[in-house]
């Protein structure tokens, strides 16, 4: 046959509002990253001050957000592999080869999107990842959820490393704050201040080492929530959801009673209840890590079980048309967050609480537009000249009209 598309007919709709659902959840946690300096929280431990409303809605974030739609996103990633590849393999086409230009056509965009536009960029780190998967699809479910366990593992123990580390030796390594201060301030500036080609001079140097630095490290986890994916995929969980009824309820069921006592440990350090001095940091961000993976599952099960009712599929289906569109819309969140924030010179003066609104106002919009777009079109822009370049031919834009 020929090098044709494998097709959206049949799209599963609980699959494009759960993409959907990622996808909010996704910009919610890269928000503050747009409007203020994030990057030294992730990669050099500067730790901002919130107070008032902006210290809530922080806490909510690091209980109920951080890392935990990222992989949502993984998990879909996952079983959006295993369909493709199926499909590709029922009409004939070279699977294997396709999957590959497809992940070096991500790998492209990531890099485009990383170096060009911001340091948060989780496309490249997919594209890669992504590649590893060809060596598991014909493997036995189990074994990919063996693959998918250790990997969590070795990650999270490398991260609870630190907690043994004794205080004395940490606080001698730590940066004073005021030196830290003053390189948040210069990373401020330059964002606040400088033109496209100084400040991408400068990202270049402060931001995408430390970034190229952690890539194996970020694999990790990704690769991990891949692989649950691919065997969910494998197991036609999503493909027969009245099959395995009885299984996705055990999942949000079990899942639910692993994430209370995690997120109330969580909460406890959080809110300083339990306070280990120089290593609290390090013990949230290992909590927020662990507690990522069964409230993660819950979101999905919960969501998937949700659906399961017309009604809800109904009030819900706008969120499904931003999920077909998770590329395009992913990268305008970029695109429009830097045009506000950088551009018009608001970095660094906008609260936690405004960043939010204006998230959710940019994210109703992406709605309405991909709604819109979709009754028109059959692919988003960005997703249509990924496909292209996936089948190495033009691909028909337009919807077909039905008579």
């Amino acid at each position: 046959m020929g090098n044709t598309p494998i097709g959206i007919k049949e799209r599963i709709l609980t699959i494009d509002i759960i993409r959907g659902f990622a996808l909010f959840g996704i910009f919610l946690v890269n928000m503050p990253s747009f409007h203020r300096a994030i990057f030294m929280k992730q990669m050099q431990g500067y730790e901002p001050v919130y107070t008032g409303l902006d210290y809530w809605l922080d806490a909510f974030f690091t209980l109920f957000i951080d890392m935990k739609f990222f992989t949502i996103f993984s998990f879909l990633f996952g079983l959006g592999f295993y369909i493709f590849i199926s499909r590709a393999e029922m009409k004939g086409l070279g699977a294997t080869s396709l999957f590959v230009r497809r992940m070096l056509a991500l790998l492209l965009f990531g890099l485009i999107h990383l170096i060009g536009l911001w340091f948060g960029d989780i496309l490249h780190t997919y594209a890669l990842a992504g590649l590893f998967l060809l060596l598991f699809y014909k493997r036995k479910i189990i074994t990919m959820l063996i693959w998918a366990g250790s990997l969590l593992l070795v990650y999270n123990a490398f991260n609870l490393l630190t907690l043994l580390i004794p205080n004395s030796f940490l606080e001698q390594i730590e940066v004073p704050r005021t030196v830290m201060e003053s390189a948040v301030s210069e990373y401020a500036s330059v964002y606040q201040n400088a033109g496209y080609l100084e400040w991408l001079s400068y990202r270049l140097g402060a931001e995408l080492p430390m970034i190229f630095l952690n890539i194996i490290p970020a694999m990790l986890p990704v690769l991990a929530m891949f692989l649950i994916g691919l065997a969910a995929g494998k197991a036609g969980i999503f493909q027969n959801i009245s099959k395995y009824l009885p299984f996705i309820k055990k999942v949000c069921f079990i899942t639910l009673l692993i994430s209370i006592p995690l997120l109330i440990l969580l909460g406890l350090f959080t809110f300083g209840v339990l306070d280990w001095g120089v290593k609290q940091t390090y013990v949230i961000l290992a909590l927020t890590s662990i507690s990522s993976y069964p409230l993660c599952l819950f979101y999905i099960s919960a969501l998937t079980l949700l659906l399961r009712r017309d009604v809800w599929q109904q009030r819900l289906r706008m969120l499904g048309f931003a999920g077909q569109m998770a590329l395009t819309n992913y990268l305008f969140q970029t695109i429009l967050s830097l045009g506000i924030f950088v551009g018009l010179g608001w970095y660094g003066d906008i609260s936690l609480v405004m960043g939010t609104l204006i998230c959710l106002v940019i994210f109703a919009g992406q709605i309405v537009i991909s709604t819109l777009w979709l009754k028109k079109f059959r692919f988003g822009p960005f997703e249509w000249i990924w496909r292209t370049i996936t089948y190495m031919k033009l691909q028909p834009m337009k919807q077909r009209r039905v008579e």
